[in-house]
């Protein structure tokens, strides 16, 4: 004799749309990169046969050797890490420091400093094209890192303060002051003590920082003409030609940019999703 309940049934019934809904999401996800993977595996004149073929029927990697030599990937990549990663390492940096501020300190106008780093980071990029340039020219940095590094950073710190901000409220004082009366100065505590307890949201604020510098087209385009300062992003334009576009060869090319963050996703993946969770339920 069944035993259920309206409210069970309702779950029950509800079951397969959630995992409908799930599955298309995840498929609509997906598909780009495979997509894409899929691309880079075939050669030209396969992909443009009729009816379009999903898998490679001979798959070749002919296309990631024309990916390196055809143009300087290698170069491309470092020039994109070290960007991505001095960017990352100054926006956690200050954005750590900030956060504490504004969850441990006693501020006026503290929720209003909230609002506003809200407000600013809603802001269009291609707005703040024109002035990030001049700026740049004016101080003389143009066609070097600091004027993408420098960028990057302030972009990237409306959304980690705000993460940071949620842990470090979540973690009891008493701590602090345990270490502050052992003879650790506030700063001391904040990166022996605070830091550490936060670490899901500081991997997750790094990842998210990392991920924005290393995708970054517009202004890395816009604040460097020197080919041997070139990021991953603008490099891969420089694949096609005047009349031609090699799509296998774009295609692997965008594979190996996709590769070093799917790493560090993977990699990190507990953490970036407890610092996720946790921020939401702490926030």
């Amino acid at each position: 004799m069944s035993h259920d309940t309206p409210a069970n049934q309702s779950i029950l019934s509800g079951k397969p749309l959630r995992i409908l809904i799930g599955f298309i999401l995840v498929v609509n996800g997906m598909f780009p990169a495979l997509w894409i993977l899929f691309t880079s595996l075939k050669t030209e004149a396969e992909l443009t046969v009729k009816p379009i073929t999903w898998l490679p029927h001979a798959p070749t990697i002919a296309n990631y050797l024309r990916a390196f030599t055809d143009q300087p990937l290698l170069l491309f990549l470092f020039n994109s890490f070290m960007v991505a990663i001095l960017s990352t390492a100054l926006t956690l940096f200050i954005s750590v420091l900030a956060a504490y501020a504004l969850a441990r300190l006693q501020i006026r106008g503290r929720d209003l400093i909230l609002s506003a780093i809200i407000a600013v980071s809603t802001f269009p990029l291609v707005t703040l094209l024109v002035p990030l340039f001049e700026i740049m020219r004016a101080l003389g940095l143009l066609n070097t890192w600091v004027a993408l590094i420098l960028p990057y950073t302030v972009l990237s710190l409306p959304v980690c303060t705000l993460i940071l901000v949620s842990f470090f409220e979540g973690i009891p004082r008493d701590l602090e002051n345990s270490a502050m009366i052992d003879g650790c100065t506030r700063i001391g505590a904040l990166f022996k003590v605070v830091v550490p307890l936060s670490a899901p949201g500081v991997f997750t604020a790094g990842i998210l920082a990392f991920v924005n510098a290393w995708d970054e087209f517009l202004l890395a385009l816009s604040f460097n003409s020197n080919p041997m300062l070139r990021t991953l992003p603008v490099g891969i334009t420089l694949y096609q030609g005047e009349f031609a576009f090699p799509w296998p060869v774009i295609s692997a090319a965008l594979v190996v940019g996709i590769v070093p963050v799917a790493v560090l996703i993977v990699i990190f993946q507990e953490r970036v999703v407890s610092g996720l969770t946790s921020g939401g339920i702490k926030g």
